[in-house]
């Protein structure tokens, strides 16, 4: 049995914005090998670099030079002498199965067991998974390690949130001492990360856990759902949506936090795991959860018939024969993120492209000879000629790179903020 305060060897498989985080907070204390299956971010990490846009990771990584993290992309290697093996790979939406695709997740532990037999480290689960996946992995394997840990990280502050978090859940077999045992070290780990950053720490039964991080989700999405809505009743209406906003969260039931409208939710998260939810609703009585998922498409619907409607009249208006450019300013999920994976703005894109009109996107992130998602797109690095291009700017979140063409900008961002 692990003791707490030894340095432990821990293995983390994955190097995204979980895994990456995940090791760098680790491995201030601990010995941590990261196991990926792309060459370059392992090459990457190896020079102590960093593989995602983080501003808080690249100033960790300037101030903690002496970091115990290497990377690898030979299991063998990762597997060798782990005391704790950490999951963080990605768990995508099955659109056939209606539901997540964990096989890359199943790969993972079945790999541990084979190369860690007698060893038997402690398997946690960081990906996202359905409710009931981890007890099911312990039946089918045989193998009675296993904790689902879930993570409540924001992209471009996930080493922030790592070192910050609002929570620290371990789910187990709460029947059984020796597990229990198993994820109360989890906790102090993670614990011992945050550097004396107090937050409450939860042990419940996996299945619980697995729960927690899905309803979790889902009701951001209900809120930035709710707050959407909102938007789109006073942009009809004529009235002033921030100043509704503002008055509501003089209520501090409501407050003032997550309520700035915006193209609809998206990102690696919330929309794939309100998905996850209501297919495991089968068969129990639900309304909210169904209502959720249709409203974010409702909104990313809304928005691109703005956009569009807002060209037709500048088109029409016009007394130039050429169609006026609508113009994308950044793809990404957010401010401070370089991932555009299921961005809200992704998907009215997509609504929006084909429709007659010229589109460019500004996307300083995107290499332009390998971005081959629209070819029918201009992409654009310069932000100075995009803007000049440009007759409508479409943008999730406004900067103050943009407050010189504003009369051009379409946004729904009452607040400015990320």
């Amino acid at each position: 049995m692990l003791e707490a305060k030894n340095i432990y060897n821990i293995t983390v498989v994955g190097g995204g914005y979980v895994g990456f985080s995940l090791s760098c907070m680790l491995s201030v204390n601990h010995n941590v090998i990261l196991l990926d299956v792309d060459r370059a971010r392992v090459e990457e990490i190896n020079r102590h670099a960093s593989p995602i846009e983080d501003e808080h990771i690249t100033n960790w990584l300037e101030n903690h030079v002496d970091l115990s993290l290497s990377a690898t992309i030979r299991p063998a290697e990762a597997y060798n002498d782990p005391d704790i093996v950490f999951v963080a790979v990605p768990t995508d939406f099955s659109e056939s199965r209606n539901a997540f695709d964990t096989s890359v997740v199943e790969g993972v532990i079945k790999s541990v067991i084979q190369y860690c037999p007698q060893r038997q480290p402690i398997i946690v689960i960081k990906s996202t998974v359905p409710v009931g996946f981890t007890e099911r992995m312990r039946s089918e394997t045989g193998y009675r390690r296993l904790l689902f840990c879930p993570e409540f990280l924001r992209e471009g502050k996930a080493l922030y949130d790592c070192l910050h978090p609002n929570r620290i859940i371990a789910g187990t077999d709460m029947d059984d001492p020796a597990l229990m045992q198993d994820a109360s070290l989890v906790c102090d780990l993670m614990l011992e990360g945050c550097s004396g950053y107090e937050c409450p720490s939860l042990i419940v039964n996996s299945s619980e856990a697995e729960a927690i991080k899905l309803f979790s989700n889902a009701y951001l999405a209900l809120r930035v759902s709710f707050f959407n809505e909102l938007d789109c009743f006073a942009e009809l209406s004529g009235l002033n949506a921030g100043e509704i906003i503002r008055g509501m969260g003089l209520d501090p039931r409501i407050g003032q936090d997550y309520n700035n409208p915006s193209f609809g939710y998206g990102g690696n998260c919330l929309p794939k795991d309100t998905r996850q939810l209501l297919a495991q609703f089968s068969g129990i009585p639900q309304n909210i959860i169904s209502a959720i998922v249709e409203s974010n498409q409702t909104r990313m619907d809304h928005i691109s018939a703005q956009i569009l409607s807002r060209a037709k009249k500048i088109s029409h208006d016009s007394s130039s024969s050429q169609s006026p450019v609508i113009g994308v300013y950044r793809l990404n999920m957010k401010a401070g993120s370089d991932n555009y994976r299921h961005s809200a703005t992704l998907e009215v894109l997509k609504r929006i492209s084909g429709k007659g009109f010229p589109i460019e996107i500004y996307e300083p992130f995107v290499d332009l000879d390998n971005f081959d998602m629209f070819p029918e797109c201009e992409i654009q690095n310069d932000l100075d000629r995009f803007k000049s291009d440009c007759q409508i700017i479409l943008a999730n979140r406004f900067e103050s790179c943009l407050e010189d063409v504003k009369e051009k900008v379409y946004t729904r961002d009452q607040f400015h903020t990320n």
